[in-house]
């Protein structure tokens, strides 16, 4: 490549260096007669031509001590070890010395030690050294000559016993250049001379590979950093090359004499000289000084110099020695100033290569994508703008790009950039029908199709998806999404709600939906037939039906918790609502349950009694028959659990007389039956309804008297075996007979004749009655008071022979009572509560007593009563009070008289 084609910046500020004493142009160096430079370990170091070692700290304080007693012709500092190697002669004619010095360790004028001395010669006869380079771990050196000949020294290089030398390299053309480079475990050393490249793989057996039959001046190579992967880089005359251990790699074109080449950073610094403007007053001519950043392809820095005499980085820093006795410094500018510039004109893809090298953080590459974006879409390039915005996704708003891509016309850059979106998992429901919108304004179905229907993970919000492909009408992917993703709400909904004009299209959607519906789980299921239950009825009952039947009667293999009846079975009556048009199907799913399962509740047996007694007007009357007959039926079936009120309330309402006459039946309403046939003046039943309910309900013989009394007809049969029942009950005094008759003006003596004869007759033989047994019980009260007067003044004569317990004679001692009873004492031991009672007369002596006491109470408590109530401001709360004390619920023991009676 031609590096007269790199665009060319000022990305560094050039100045020359001040004494920070003086303030002047530094100085320093000017005493010395310098040979060599260095630097690294944040000094600068020279050699002079007197065998001096000068080194300056980054505050330009200078440090010398001798080194040798000649001069010093080369140095090499190490950049991971405070080492020093240099090269001299410490006597006069050509006997070079390598020295190696420690800066950590100090002597008594605090300057560096030498820790190891080696003389240098290739053969027999010493040559001058023309290049030094030594490996950063300190186990290998290597020294060039003029004679082209290179010793290499293995081992630790700053002990002599642990180290060897060798002669790797033998030419006739003198060494210019030497580098180590150790990658991935080899360690290769390069070789440049004046006419030839060559490197040796040093842990292959030094194996040799000769690179190139072009060579270069001293100072004119240099290795490059892992940027450009460790490369050798030779400055020729036409070109700069670059060499891989196993040949030549890229070169770049650049024509003029190379004085100096090295590599700073991630930049190939190459001074040469520019003939075109050589000075009289400078017979050395100018130096132009270049800077290249191999890596993004533009020239750093470029500018004329006088004559250069060496290069050094360090400190961040490029010191440029001239020949004018001044030290130049190179600071490279920030990178937001470099990219400021590349901003400038414009030159952002050149930016963001340079922040990627420079390893700028990742939010300002971000700004530098958003920029060049937007300097791509105000120009007119829309492609190549999608493309930086979709760098910036994950950090830059997205709406920030889809709002300047709005326009119809870019909506397939909308939807490049969508897609990105997507496919880092990043978009949100909005973006997502933002993009399915896209494929459909596009009617790009295959684009759809990969984006929907695809085996991959989604990265995408399914039910967003599936609304905007629903309403832009691509319903099989709708439902492609919405069974995969088993978004059963969607599929049933999707299904049920097609518009079809084909009717048996219509119902095959309907019928599949029902078959989706019927795989799922048992809770699933339940809450999709009720929410959607009432269009498939319409649409398809039978099936519908069906299903409702299996799962309402067949448990399925593994119930879902709380998803149904404790044997795993779902609820009927929840879904009696979905039948609300389909009257025949319900009456046929409620038959069908109650028939298999008995016991189910309360609310199915009412549906079910509620149909069977509708009429319909359309229907004709010979089906209303079996239906009431099936109606009675269910009212009759013992296991059928309606409510009972509201069982009454339907045959009410539907005027279902058997129905209702059931009921009242069943729930003891007798006074309602008879009522009931009263209201309809049916007498043979008010009459039937008496006999037969009327053991369990007296008062309906009376009610029967009271309604044939105040009835207008002619009823004298009736009146006459109701007052039979009620003189055979004694239900009603014969006074009050007459009184309910009296208000019927048909009713005539005769009809209560009879019955009145009879009454009077019996209370005549009542009074009788009575009449002897008061003579009975005033001759026993003065038998009793005789026997009590007896007891008082004659004595008893006890003849009584046998005990009356064990019924064995009567011996002493005995012990008997004035009732005549005898009793032997060790039979009596142990029965007697007291000493004083015979245990035959106990029993009847304690309720004769219990009775009295009883007496005594209830009159102290009826006279407290009566006392009270007429004291009382409001006697109904004294009544409530003493019945609450349940004092009119007591009764007095009754002690049958000794008849029997």
């Amino acid at each position: 490549m031609a590096v007269l084609q790199w665009r060319k910046f000022n990305f560094f500020d050039k100045d020359v260096v001040k004494d920070p004493q003086t303030g002047q142009n530094l100085e320093k160096f000017k005493a010395l007669r310098i040979t060599c430079w260095g630097s690294g370990r944040g000094h600068i170091v020279c050699g002079d031509a007197e065998g001096i070692v000068a080194f300056t700290d980054h505050n330009w304080t200078l440090i010398s001590f001798p080194a040798y007693q000649v001069r010093v012709s080369h140095l090499f500092q190490l950049k991971q070890s405070n080492i020093l190697l240099t090269i001299g002669e410490d006597e006069e004619g050509i006997s070079p010395v390598v020295k190696v010095w420690n800066f950590d360790k100090r002597d008594a004028m605090n300057f560096p030690v030498c820790v190891r001395l080696l003389r240098v010669t290739p053969g027999s006869k010493p040559v001058a050294v023309s290049c030094l380079a030594a490996h950063e771990n300190l186990q290998a050196m290597a020294v060039g000559f003029c004679d082209g000949s290179v010793l290499l020294v293995r081992g630790d290089i700053t002990r002599e016993r642990h180290s060897k030398s060798k002669v790797i390299h033998s030419d006739k053309h003198p060494v210019t250049g030497l580098a180590f480079r150790h990658v991935s475990g080899q360690t290769v050393l390069y070789v440049a001379t004046t006419d030839t490249i060559t490197s040796y793989n040093l842990t292959q057996k030094d194996t040799r590979n000769m690179l190139d039959m072009h060579g270069c001046h001293v100072n004119c190579s240099t290795l490059s950093n892992h940027t450009q992967d460790y490369q050798f880089v030779v400055g020729h005359k036409d070109a700069l090359y670059f060499y891989q251990p196993d040949g030549r790699g890229p070169c770049l074109a650049f024509e003029g004499d190379k004085t100096r080449v090295l590599w700073f950073r991630n930049y190939l610094v190459v001074a040469s000289v520019d003939t075109k403007t050589l000075s009289s007053s400078r017979p050395g001519g100018m130096t132009t000084l270049t800077i290249y950043d191999i890596q993004n392809k533009f020239t750093a820095y470029s500018a004329p110099l006088p004559e250069v005499v060496d290069i050094v980085a360090e400190w961040g820093s490029l010191f440029i020695v001239s020949t004018d006795n001044k030290v130049y410094r190179l600071d490279e500018k920030d990178t937001q100033t470099k990219l400021d510039m590349l901003f400038k004109k414009n030159l952002y893809q050149m930016a963001i290569n340079l922040a990627k090298s420079q390893h700028y953080d990742y939010e300002g590459l971000i700004d530098i994508f958003t920029q060049y974006g937007d300097h791509l879409n105000s120009k007119g390039d829309h492609d190549g703008a999608i493309q930086q915005y979709i760098r910036t996704i994950g950090h830059l708003e997205p709406s920030y790009v889809i709002r300047k891509f709005l326009d119809a016309q870019r909506i397939h850059n909308l939807t490049a950039y969508l897609q990105a979106l997507h496919g880092q998992n990043l978009a949100n429901k909005d973006h997502t029908t933002l993009l399915i919108n896209c494929y459909t304004k596009l009617k790009d179905v295959q684009k759809l199709d990969e984006f929907v229907m695809t085996d991959r993970e989604l990265n995408f919000d399914v039910e967003t998806a599936i609304k905007v492909c629903r309403q832009a009408g691509y319903n099989r992917h709708a439902l492609y999404l919405a069974k995969k993703y088993q978004e059963h709400d969607w599929f049933l909904k999707i299904h049920l709600e097609l518009e079809e004009k084909n009717e048996e299209k219509k119902k095959s959607n309907f019928i599949e939906a029902l078959e989706y519906m019927s795989h799922l789980p048992l809770k699933e299921a339940e809450n999709y037939l009720k929410k959607f239950g009432n269009a498939l009825v319409n649409e398809i009952p039978q099936e519908t039906t069906a299903l409702l039947k299996k799962l309402c009667t067949s448990p399925p293999d593994a119930a879902v918790d709380g998803s149904a009846d404790d044997d795993g079975r779902v609820r009927p009556e929840e879904f009696i609502h979905i039948y609300v048009n389909q009257t025949e199907f319900l009456l046929d799913f409620l038959e069908f349950i109650v028939q298999e399962e008995p016991e189910s509740s309360s609310m199915i047996y009412n549906t079910l009694l509620e149909l069977y007694l509708h009429r319909d007007p359309k229907d004709p009357e010979e089906l209303w028959a079996p239906k009431e007959a099936k109606a009675l039926q269910l009212l009759k079936n013992p296991e059928a659990k309606y409510h009972l009120d509201q069982a009454m309330v339907l045959t009410q309402m539907h005027d279902f007389t058997a129905g209702v006459l059931y009921l009242y039946e069943k729930a003891k309403l007798y006074q309602q039956i008879l009522h009931y046939h009263m209201d309809h003046k049916n007498y043979a039943m008010v009459i039937d309804t008496c006999k037969m309910h009327g053991k369990k309900d007296p008062s309906l013989w009376l009610q029967a008297l009271s309604f044939f009394a105040h009835t207008d007809e002619e009823c004298r049969d009736q009146i006459v075996e109701v007052l039979t029942h009620i003189d055979k009950r004694n239900l009603l005094p014969p006074l009050m007979v007459v009184q309910t008759l009296s208000q019927k003006p048909t009713a005539t003596l005769a009809t209560v004749r009879d019955y009145v004869v009879k009454r009077l007759q019996a209370e005549n033989d009542l009074v009788g009655s009575d009449e002897r047994l008061i003579r009975q019980y005033r001759e026993e009260t003065e038998k009793t008071r005789a026997q009590c007067e007896e007891l008082r003044t004659s004595a008893k004569i006890f003849q009584v022979s046998k005990c009356m317990l064990c019924r064995n004679p009567l011996d002493l001692p005995a012990v008997h009572f004035l009732c005549s009873h005898s009793f032997h004492q060790s039979c009596l031991e142990g029965m007697m509560d007291t000493d004083s009672e015979c245990p035959q007369c106990q029993e009847k002596n304690r309720q004769v007593l219990d009775m009295v006491r009883a007496q005594e109470q209830n009159k102290e408590l009826h006279e407290h009563f009566h006392n009270q109530l007429e004291r009382a401001a409001d006697g109904f709360t004294v009544v409530a009070e003493y019945f609450g004390r349940g004092v009119f619920n007591s009764k007095l023991p009754v002690v049958a008289d000794p008849s029997g009676e």
